[in-house]
């Protein structure tokens, strides 16, 4: 697990949440940005780990017979 995120950037975040997280709205746009900045940092810090991280080799894919 990774240290909390820097409070200037978490309050930075809420402040300028994206168009679609602002349409679906937050009751909580500081806490919601604070798990965005948490979660980007476990990925910075360990890229395959999460969705979409899997690595495929050629040997992998479908023969296009």
């Amino acid at each position: 697990m990774t240290s909390p995120p820097d409070p200037e950037r978490v309050e930075s975040r809420a402040e300028a949440l994206l168009p679609e997280e602002e349409q679906a709205g937050s009751d909580n746009p500081r806490a919601q940005a604070e798990a965005l900045l948490e979660e980007s940092e476990e990925r910075t810090l360990d890229p395959d780990t999460g969705p979409g991280s899997e690595h495929r080799r050629s040997e992998d894919t479908v023969d296009p017979t």
